[in-house]
């Protein structure tokens, strides 16, 4: 299997050496440069699947190899790492195109969650989904919102739509409770973590008549789509 490349720029040597070998354990192929001058090198000269910059560089900080390369690309996922904790950073940073800003110290357990959730998400804009699923006896009509059958329509909410959609793109795979919320919410607050709960709920109700469909609760970790 093609492990996904990351290109990852920090001049801290201890925190990058750390970075790079626990992303490398968990099966991502890293390219680490020191500042941003020989980031912005290495992004034209190599073809990479997410980029992970720290601000503070010299010769060319994070924001600026930001910039230059959504110059030339504006599909690449970027995260910045920051010492830097002051509101007007991070927004600086989403408005300069990047994916998300986490701030030093981070856990790496949240970092590889991001790059998980990147990497789906850029791999998803390429390719075409389907606007009709067949779910046992039922469809479900992504466009309009709709499970129907040839006795029934049930309308679903914009939100239970996209958890069934979430759901059925990652049918019989473990998803963590985590990823389902940040993928669809943007955020894993415990309100959103409460309201998915009340959405799987519903969907369960809906689905409940076909025996080969269901939604299993892994204690502590989160669901599986089974079908």
């Amino acid at each position: 299997m093609k492990k996904s490349k990351i290109l990852y720029t920090e001049d801290d040597e201890t925190l990058a050496f750390l970075t790079k070998d626990n992303l490398e354990q968990s099966g991502y192929q890293v390219t680490h440069c020191p500042n941003g001058i020989i980031g912005l090198e290495t992004f034209h000269k190599e073809v990479f699947d997410i980029c992970i910059f720290d601000i503070m560089m010299p010769k060319m900080d994070g924001f600026e190899l930001a910039t230059a390369i959504r110059k030339n690309n504006s599909d690449i996922p970027i995260i910045f790492l920051s010492a830097k904790t002051l509101k007007e950073d991070r927004i600086k940073g989403l408005r300069l195109g990047a994916d998300d800003y986490l701030v030093k110290p981070f856990s790496i357990e949240e970092l590889l969650l991001k790059i998980e959730i990147f990497l789906k998400r850029s791999t998803k804009n390429h390719i075409v989904e389907p606007s009709l699923y067949e779910i046992g006896r039922y469809y479900f009509d992504t466009k309009n919102l709709i499970l129907f059958n040839e006795t029934e329509k049930v309308s679903l909410t914009q939100r239970e739509a996209e958890l069934l959609q979430f759901f059925l793109n990652n049918k019989n795979s473990v998803l963590k409770r985590e990823q389902i919320l940040t993928s669809i919410w943007g955020d894993d607050d415990y309100f959103m973590g409460r309201s998915l709960d009340v959405f799987i709920s519903r969907l369960r109700k809906i689905l409940s008549s076909e025996k080969e469909i269901s939604i299993e609760n892994l204690h502590g970790i989160g669901f599986r789509f089974n079908i």
